[in-house]
This record gives structure tokens, C-alpha cells and sequence, in this order.
């Protein structure tokens, strides 16, 4: 088990990242958060788990390991998979979730693309007393994106998420006509979730 990674940072992609460890190149998924913190040439340190499938073996990296837990975590629940809880960590912030299992908050859920009420309630119900909140802040600062470098990273993300290039682009066009304040002042990572949330309350299209 590959439980955490420190090397200089090789490539900053729109869902991933290489770190350079001991002369190999590592290839970590990540969440838009996550990425954001990463810049090539400087030194990082990530929080890892592996899934392994029958044909492959993917590595998933956090900037902490409260983020991994609830990743982790979030995949005991029957019908949830790493794609699944990768986007919930996309949408919410890691003690957004704990909070809102602690308080049976279903509704909060559903702002993640490919899980209903039903799926919701079912993580409420499968999580309790395994996900309690830590009482830390729910916001990260970092950076305000730049007005029109978001969209080609939110789209990429969007797509990797599961949702098909016209669907994703429609939604994107419709909030930066809905959100003129947050397309100027919001994070790449803050304009991602409200997307997603907007995406969530939608026919729901993406897999795990």
C-alpha cells in the first residue's frame, strides 16, 4: 500500500498530477482542490490509496489525510465507487460531508452528480457514526481563477466526472451567464462545485 507520496511535482493535469519520486514519474487522480495546490518544479507531499481493479491499479492523492479517510470511507457504501467519491469530494469539502452525515442531511448529497435521494439516504443511513465532524473550517483560500482560464479545466474535469462534452459545455455557458460575480472572483475549485451542484439537481448521466 502506497500511503503517501513526496517528490517535486512533474505535471499538473486537468484530473491529475505526476510526482517525481525516486526517479519514477507517479501518477496520482485527484480533485480540483487538490490539484490547485500543486506547481510543477516545487516540492509536494500527498496523501495516497490505491484501488485495484482486475485491470488496473489507480492511485488517488489528498493534500491531507482527512480527505483520504473520507474518500476512503465514502466507498463502503454499496453502489459507491472511487469515481463516485472522488466527485463528492469535488463538490463538498471533507467536513462538508462529515457534517452533513452527522445531521442526516440527504439533501446536501444530492448536490453531487450520480447520487439520488435514494443514494443519499442510503450514505446517511451506512456512514452514521463512521464520518463525525472535526470542527475544522470548511474553506481553503487559494487563488481567484482567472475569468476565462476556468473553463477549459472545469470542462476537462466535467467530462472526466462522467458527463459528455455538449452536456457539460451547456451547463458551463448557462452558469457564467446565471454567475457573472463568481465567474470574476471565484477559485477554478469554487466555480467546479457550483457547476457540479447545478449538474447534480439535472437528469443524472454520470457513472461511477
Amino acid at each position: 500500500m502506497i500511503s503517501s507520496l513526496a517528490g517535486v511535482v512533474q505535471h499538473v493535469g486537468l484530473n491529475s498530477a505526476v510526482i517525481e519520486v525516486g526517479g519514477f514519474g507517479m501518477l496520482v487522480q485527484a480533485t480540483p482542490q487538490t490539484l490547485s495546490g500543486l506547481h510543477v518544479g516545487q516540492d509536494a507531499t500527498l496523501y495516497t490509496t490505491m484501488v485495484v481493479r482486475e485491470e488496473s491499479m489507480t492511485l488517488f492523492a489528498f493534500a491531507d489525510t482527512g480527505a483520504r479517510e473520507v474518500f476512503e470511507t465514502l466507498q463502503s457504501v454499496s453502489g459507491i465507487g472511487p469515481r463516485i467519491a472522488l466527485a463528492v469530494l469535488a463538490v463538498l469539502t471533507p467536513e462538508e460531508v462529515r457534517v452533513a452525515i452527522a445531521q442526516g442531511d440527504a439533501k446536501t448529497l444530492t448536490k453531487v452528480p450520480g447520487i439520488g435521494t435514494k443514494g443519499a439516504q442510503r450514505m446517511v443511513l451506512e456512514l452514521a457514526g463512521k464520518l463525525v465532524p472535526t470542527g475544522e473550517a470548511t474553506d481553503q483560500p487559494t487563488a481567484p481563477a482567472d475569468e476565462s482560464s476556468w473553463k477549459a479545466p472545469v470542462l476537462d474535469a466535467l467530462t472526466g466526472l462522467g458527463w459528455n462534452e455538449k452536456d457539460a459545455t451547456r451547463a458551463m455557458e448557462a452558469f457564467e451567464t446565471d454567475n457573472p460575480e463568481l465567474v470574476a472572483t471565484g477559485t477554478m475549485p469554487q466555480i467546479l462545485r457550483a457547476i457540479l451542484a447545478d449538474l447534480g439537481r439535472r437528469p443524472q448521466r454520470a457513472g461511477r
